[in-house]
């Protein structure tokens, strides 16, 4: 912090400033006064990290509580994305491109309304300007610059040197509420592009970015995950002790689905050989070290959910928390439901090899594929871990390596034991059948 500080303090009386990371500041955790504080005097952060949250949101935009921009740009790699900034007489204009798109256009005069900063930039030159600028350019000679406000034609720009194309215009007739200019280009190859955005003269209420993308950029996401990998651990041990200590229901008729699902997890919780290892393990997520390994080249660690532990030195969790979440989701908990399902057809009478006549194809099938499908995904995490972290990661994992094993020996023992608690239960059941 003591760097960026000073880095900060170098750039006060510059005309303007960006900041460049790979981070978005949601997903940093910073000491006191926080990242963004001390880039506040920045008129743009540009970064990457989430870039489309896989497709789900294209542009992921906003504003921080200081002005700063703070703009997420989508991969290289996968989506060939872009972007041209343009600082036109200290007025910050960008455009993000798919490459090969021509002919490209940016608009630098009027700004865009959306994405002014009336604390970082001089708004008040595009009351006082000319002309309407526009870069233009393509891989062909551009052959026309066409420029519309609020759907009626202006006239064509003229180039002037270069990209820089302009349009003489009144400022005045649009000194009220908001308008909209659009710009049509064309290039000698026949390829059209037209851009366009909303601007104004006033100092009104700056227009405000999405609501999802504004959260996803703005929330301390290492608060949210957090809290929700606390919520889900709660509950999850709270059924599983809970039913330990519930009187055992007594059934009077026949009973119905969820009456079975509430007697599966009694029989669960009451048979120690699957309870105690099922809780102890999901207590060790939350507070044991899921791998020992080489955390960065040369240095050797301990991952816990809450944090890493390497050289001495702890640095606080965020995204190990969202695999806590995972964990428990997609392995914790589909274990115990199938250790349940399990469980109520042995107090049926069943074993593995029988237990089709009792449930038939399609339910069985379906509790099997779900069996295979979180020890696919467990065993998919493993791989992972070994590709990230190296071999001795891979088999220091208690969380993921060993919990393959402890999953494979309690699947099997629900299937095959045969002691007091189960004949208790499965004589309650044949009362009732």
């Amino acid at each position: 912090m003591g760097e960026l500080l000073k880095l900060a303090s170098e750039t006060v009386y510059s005309n303007q400033t960006i900041w460049l990371s790979h981070y978005t500041t949601s997903t940093i955790i910073s000491a006191s006064p926080g990242i963004r504080h001390i880039m506040g005097s920045a008129v743009a952060y540009l970064c990457g990290h989430l870039h489309t949250l896989g497709g789900f949101m294209p542009v992921l935009h906003s504003r921080h509580e200081y002005g700063t921009l703070e703009l997420e740009l989508a991969d290289w790699m996968e989506n060939r994305r872009y972007r041209i900034m343009v600082f036109d007489h200290d007025l910050f204009s960008f455009v993000d491109l798919k490459f090969d798109k021509w002919p490209v256009i940016v608009i630098t005069n009027p700004k865009s309304a959306l994405y002014s900063s009336p604390g970082h930039e001089p708004l008040g030159k595009i009351k006082a300007s000319t002309h309407i600028r526009v870069l233009a350019f393509s891989t062909a000679k551009v052959t026309s610059v066409q420029v519309k406000i609020d759907g009626i034609i202006l006239g064509s720009a003229v180039q002037i040197k270069g990209p820089l194309h302009t349009l003489l215009w009144r400022p005045m007739d649009y000194g009220a509420g908001v308008h909209y200019i659009e710009v049509h280009a064309r290039d000698k190859a026949g390829r059209t592009t037209i851009a366009g955005h909303k601007f104004t003269m006033e100092d009104i209420k700056l227009l405000p970015f999405g609501v999802m993308a504004s959260f996803i950029i703005q929330a301390p996401h290492h608060i949210t995950l957090k809290v929700i990998f606390i919520l889900v651990l709660l509950i999850n041990l709270f059924v599983i002790i809970a039913f330990r200590y519930l009187a055992k229901p007594r059934f009077k008729d026949t009973p119905g689905f969820f009456a079975l699902v509430n007697f599966s997890f009694h029989v669960f919780s009451k048979t120690n050989i699957l309870y105690y290892p099922v809780l102890l393990f999901t207590c060790y997520v939350a507070v044991g070290p899921w791998f020992i390994g080489e955390i960065i080249d040369g240095h050797f660690g301990a991952c816990f959910v809450f944090g890493i532990i390497v050289d001495g030195h702890f640095l606080e969790g965020s995204l190990t928390f969202f695999c806590g979440i995972l964990q428990l989701t997609f392995f914790n908990i589909p274990l115990i439901c199938y250790l349940c399902w399990c469980l109520l057809l042995r107090c049926r009478g069943a074993y593995f090899r029988s237990h089709l006549k009792y449930t038939g194809w399609v339910r069985s099938g379906l509790m099997h594929i779900g069996l295979v499908g979180f020890l696919a995904w467990q065993a998919y995490s493993c791989y992972f871990l070994q590709k990230t972290y190296g071999i001795v990661a891979f088999f220091l994992s208690p969380v993921r390596t060993w919990s393959l094993a402890l999953a494979l020996a309690l699947v099997y023992k629900a299937w095959n034991f045969n002691n007091s608690t189960i004949r208790t239960f499965k004589a309650e059941m044949k009362n009732c059948l």
